[in-house]
């Protein structure tokens, strides 16, 4: 609150500044004014003595005293202190622009449909149908039994699953809303890191697809992203969403349907080819049962993804706040640098440029031949400005193992032991996926028997 008064100030302050500012402008082209009329009246008139003193004394008392403008609208904060203010703007305005999506773009309604018999089905895929339709999407919501599976999996079976992905959304949505628009492509696709990875960075498959888009090592590559020991950008937010983007044009640009594009990034473009051939049909529907049992099941759960995002209050599902802070910033490294180099140094620890900076496997930044990203959170970039000669200067002590190519081969083979404290709702699956581990390895490392028995508070050890 006392900061949130202090922006307040500021734009009261910047408001003052300007009045004063014109009244001053106003006061000077008065005396200029006066001055011009004093100087036409001295040269018609020449003053005796008397007249000079009782002139000087008018002037004197009538003197205006110009006091100094305030052009500081910081009100002498420091830069950390100022680096905080605009942090706390960025996560109201964040907060704010959640809530009036909500607000003003989805239709609300109140009703609620309670039983599982015949009628109450009927009623509810009449209502589940005309919230799709109000939705208006470029990309055709179609509703069916099978769609209502889907999105039942998601409000009624695992709700908490959709709290932390309404969570996350907060911060990953806005950024991928940005790069869909900016390549002029429906913004509707942002559901696609739902059904891929829960919106979690670390997400591993079974396959070896990692990241939000669930990347494989070859078409990450294919695609531009950076895949060796040191960095897998598979993981990074901003470059994995170019990456997919430019995965979707291609396969909208064969098929010209965006159902069969959606469908084609999960099986590939010739699964869904071999499916048009055989079926004839020209949209995912029609060539439904002559697809891969797994991706007949995708543009279903997009469509049931889109619709638990846009109603899951309708179902009274409520966010999880987000593990990451909404206020985030990027600095440009041109050194290679270790992680501990800066949560050494300033107040971020390690564990959360970790979360912040995924694509760095081994806690380096290569930064020896090109510049390379490091996000921060927005109230710790001028402290780290201020002291990133310091932190550069301790790159002998944290990269000394790293320097020789052996040693570097024996780190990447050491597993990496961090602790996670669970959370009310949270669920072994929803873990594992967001560390990238299996459940059958956290219960292997915890000694846990039954996945179901976890409690709030507990801590688990994870090996990476």
């Amino acid at each position: 609150m006392k900061h949130l008064l202090t922006l307040l100030l500021l734009a009261a302050l910047t408001t003052h500044t300007a009045l004063a500012a014109d009244g001053l402008f106003n006061r000077k082209k008065e005396r200029k004014r006066n001055k011009h009329n004093t100087e036409q009246v001295v040269t018609t008139q020449v003053p005796t003595a008397e007249d000079t003193s009782i002139v000087a004394s008018v002037i004197e008392q009538d003197t205006i005293v110009e006091e100094p403008v305030i052009n500081d609208i910081t009100l002498n904060l420091t830069p950390a202190e100022v680096d905080s203010l605009i942090a706390q703007w960025h996560e109201l305005r964040s907060e704010i622009q959640y809530d009036e999506y909500f607000r003003h773009y989805i239709l609300s309604d109140s009703i609620q449909i309670i039983g599982k018999d015949s009628l109450a089905d009927r009623q509810r895929d009449t209502l589940y149908a005309r919230r799709l339709q109000n939705l208006v999407s470029t990309i055709p919501l179609a509703y069916n039994y099978i769609v209502r599976g889907h999105i039942n999996r998601y409000v009624d079976t695992a709700p908490a699953t959709m709290s932390r992905i309404l969570g996350l959304s907060q911060v990953y949505f806005p950024l991928i809303e940005n790069e869909l628009m900016a390549a002029g492509l429906p913004v509707e696709l942002r559901a696609l890191p739902i059904i891929e990875s829960a919106l979690q960075v670390n997400a591993v498959s079974r396959a070896g697809a990692v990241g939000l888009w669930q990347f494989m090592p070859a078409t990450g590559k294919s695609y531009g992203l950076e895949v060796n020991t040191l960095v897998d950008e598979r993981r990074d937010p901003i470059r994995s969403t170019q990456a997919a983007i430019r995965f979707l044009k291609d396969l909208y640009r064969i098929f010209g349907d965006w159902t069969l594009a959606i469908a084609a990034y999960n099986c590939g473009p010739g699964n869904v080819n071999k499916a048009i051939a055989r079926s004839g049909g020209k949209t995912f529907w029609e060539i439904y049962d002559y697809l891969p049992r797994e991706t007949r099941g995708y543009m279903p759960a997009f469509i049931a993804a889109t619709y638990a995002f846009n109603y899951h209050r309708e179902h009274n599902i409520d966010k999880t706040p987000s593990p990451i802070p909404l206020a985030l910033d990027t600095i440009h490294v041109n050194r290679i640098t270790h992680l501990e180099q800066i949560s050494s140094t300033i107040d971020v620890d390690i564990e959360t440029l970790r979360l912040l900076n995924p694509q760095y496997r081994m806690d380096i930044i290569p930064a020896s031949t090109k510049p390379y990203a490091l996000i921060l959170p927005q109230r710790y970039i001028n402290q780290y400005i201020e002291r990133e000669a310091e932190i550069m200067g301790k790159d002998s002590t944290y990269l000394k193992e790293y320097l020789n190519p052996v040693n570097l081969d024996k780190k990447r083979l050491e597993t990496r032991t961090t602790y996670h404290k669970i959370k009310r709702g949270e669920t072994l699956g929803g873990i594992a996926r967001r560390y990238g581990v299996t459940v059958n390895q956290l219960m292997r490392w915890n000694g846990i028997k039954n996945a179901a028995r976890i409690r709030e508070g507990q801590r688990l050890r994870i090996e990476k």
